[in-house]
């Protein structure tokens, strides 16, 4: 790094890295799909560098710092909720709040459950089920039931530390899709796209002792205020 370049209060330095690119974002079927769910230009991945080692105990001072570094606040993409349209932060953040989300999964096998279940059939075809709404969502399947419906028979195939995983959490998204979704009637295009972005997003190693993959990524989901009257969120996986 070369000296005078910016810092802030907290010591750290930022930088953008746009020729970081995500394949979900490009890779043809993957963006069918997600023009399908109606979700194909509502979802942004960016890449910052930065120069120290992550502290988990110090998140909060990490992601003000970040929020407020001159190389992020230009750069950094929002959806904004008035046009629709991509925007830059374009100023300091007054307040952040961080939490940490799960990242433990290794394997799609998270998701077999729902065969066993007879949520999915073994030819894969989603379980039909009678109409009703979950405002602001039509439930149709027994997919979309145990997504959402508490008090479904089936809702607890997914304990409460599952539904906070971030594999989850992206299938769920998935799966609900935008206003104008077109749903699958089978699960394979969930399970495959949430596969395709988990391992974009998601960094893995061997460990040289026990020859086991282990993650080393940290996700966590910010909500970031510019004022009393306005906030900014995003889910950000961080490699550390």
């Amino acid at each position: 790094m070369a000296s005078g370049e910016p810092r802030n209060s907290g010591g750290y330095y930022f930088r953008f890295l746009p020729q970081r690119t995500f394949q979900f974002l490009s890779a043809r079927e993957i963006t069918s799909r997600l023009r399908q769910w109606s979700m194909l230009g509502r979802m942004e991945a960016q890449a910052f560098g930065f120069d120290q080692t992550f502290l988990a105990y110090r998140k909060d001072d990490f992601f003000m710092a970040f929020f407020r570094h001159p190389n992020v606040i230009p750069n950094l993409k929002l959806l904004s909720d008035s046009s629709g349209q991509w925007v830059t932060l374009g100023t300091e953040v007054k307040k952040i709040e961080a939490i940490n989300v799960p990242c433990r999964q290794l394997s799609m096998s998270f998701f077999d459950r729902l065969y066993d279940e007879n949520i999915v059939r073994d030819s894969g075809h989603i379980v039909k089920c009678l109409d009703s709404f979950c405002d602001p969502f039509l439930i149709s399947d027994e997919l979309r039931k145990v997504l959402l419906e508490e008090d479904s028979e089936k809702y607890e195939v997914f304990s409460q530390p599952d539904r906070e995983e971030f594999l989850f959490c992206l299938f769920k998204h998935l799966c609900l899709g935008g206003s104008l979704c077109q749903y699958e009637d089978e699960i394979y295009p969930y399970l495959e796209t949430t596969k395709f972005i988990y391992k974009d997003l998601v960094s893995v190693r061997k460990n040289p002792q026990t020859k086991k993959i282990q993650i080393t990524s940290s996700v966590f989901k910010v909500t970031a205020y510019v004022s009393m009257r306005r906030n900014l969120q995003q889910m950000s996986p961080i490699t550390c």
